[in-house]
């Protein structure tokens, strides 16, 4: 299984199955300590059930990791291939499951230019304007509070207004992935980065 990282297309899908594959296994070694500990010893009163019951952690953790994917919405296969036709050479992140106090959104593709943020949620139950000020109080910290954001909720009119970036970024000459491979760390960190960062 090849390896996505975290902002590329498949991210969410990768996780899921790396989850369940690592819950299965945890989950399956908890289960064979404590059952040598009955064979053995014919007793739950063992070292092995302490070893067992360790063990219950590192699985709980991975089961609770593996639930949050499950839930998660993805970038779909349609929409990425919509995206790739009208994005030109900005850079595009998907997959994004931003967590707040009480809420989890599920932004599926996002792009940051010339103190635009836009992105797009298939999620038709998410609070868009939730989300919003979300991103805008996590970015503000950085001194990026200025920077206009905007989710849509249609893939078409998300397209059009890649279009119109994609369109602005070339009449400027501005390279995206020139500016992020080009930060260096200690320093502010990129609101495209920051984005990423915020998400699990």
């Amino acid at each position: 299984m090849k390896k996505i990282y975290k902002g590329d297309f498949g991210y969410i899908r990768y996780n899921r199955k790396k989850a369940i594959i690592r819950t299965a296994i945890s989950l399956a070694i908890t289960l064979l300590i404590f059952a040598a500990g009955l064979i053995i010893y014919h007793s739950q009163k063992s070292v092995f059930s302490i070893i067992a019951a360790l063990g219950c952690l590192p699985t709980g953790w991975s089961a609770v990791n593996m639930i949050m994917l499950l839930k998660a919405k993805p970038c779909s296969e349609e929409d990425h291939k919509k995206i790739l036709k009208h994005c030109g050479e900005l850079l595009i992140h998907y997959d994004h499951v931003i967590t707040s106090y009480d809420k989890n959104f599920y932004v599926n593709a996002s792009t940051v230019l010339d103190k635009n943020i836009i992105c797009y949620t298939a999620d038709e139950d998410m609070d868009i304007a939730d989300c919003e000020k979300h991103i805008k109080k996590m970015m503000a910290p950085s001194g990026y509070s200025s920077y206009s954001i905007k989710i849509f909720d249609n893939i078409d009119k998300f397209c059009e207004r890649l279009s119109q970036l994609e369109k602005l970024r070339s009449e400027k000459g501005i390279d995206m992935q020139k500016i992020e491979d080009s930060w260096q760390p200690g320093t502010v960190q990129t609101p495209a980065s920051i984005l990423l960062s915020i998400s699990l």
